[in-house]
């Protein structure tokens, strides 16, 4: 496992992406899949909740969260004008439990703070998806120290837009970065922007 004593002290400032980097997106996902089946045992009685979180748990980690709905409507016989509910819930839920930190990112996150480097979070999907689950997240104080960009606003990684922005708002240099993610996207958002990366699954495993 890597930890931040081993980074290059040189670097400046670090980029890391928010969903299984510095938590565990299904966190998010299931809370969304528990107040939808809640909302339709409420508002149909049947199916129950129960039975819809089941399933919606064993596809999303069995397949992802792809066609999620579709499915569920076909096995339970949900109205599809619900559709538009489970759509929304992403962007507005108010989750029953607060997001976590991975514990390591969590220190990992403090000592950067400590040793005055700057944090950025560049992370790819709906803005307002990613901010809802940014509002929803326990950061220990730590928001205060984050610069949050959402790459959709410029370019989805591995475009280098945001990376362009970064440079010229903060008065960095390519040397001067290290980016942390864990997707294709990342990596080759890193390559293509000439920046250092480090798979974000060796701080945590």
């Amino acid at each position: 496992m890597i930890k931040y004593s081993d980074l290059d002290s040189d670097k400046k400032a670090f980029i890391l992406e928010l969903d299984n980097v510095l938590y565990p997106e299904r966190d998010y996902l299931l809370q969304v899949y528990y107040l939808f089946a809640n909302f339709i045992e409420f508002t149909e009685t049947v199916p129950s909740s129960k039975d819809i979180i089941d399933f919606l748990k064993n596809s999303y980690e069995l397949r992802g969260s792809n066609a999620l709905f579709s499915e569920s409507s076909k096995l339970f016989g949900i109205d599809s004008k619900y559709e538009e509910n489970f759509r929304k819930l992403h962007y507005t839920a108010r989750l029953p439990l607060k997001l976590f930190l991975y514990a390591p990112m969590l220190i990992l996150l403090q000592e950067m703070v400590v040793d005055r480097k700057q944090i950025f979070i560049v992370t790819n999907g709906s803005p307002a998806v990613q901010l809802n689950k940014i509002k929803q997240t326990e950061w220990n104080g730590l928001e205060k120290y984050l610069t949050v960009y959402f790459a959709e606003e410029t370019k989805l990684k591995p475009a280098t837009e945001t990376l362009e922005l970064i440079f010229n708002q903060h008065q960095l240099l390519r040397k001067d970065l290290l980016i942390i993610g864990v997707s294709n996207a990342d990596e080759e958002f890193a390559s293509a922007g000439g920046i250092d990366f480090i798979n974000g699954n060796h701080f945590i495993s």
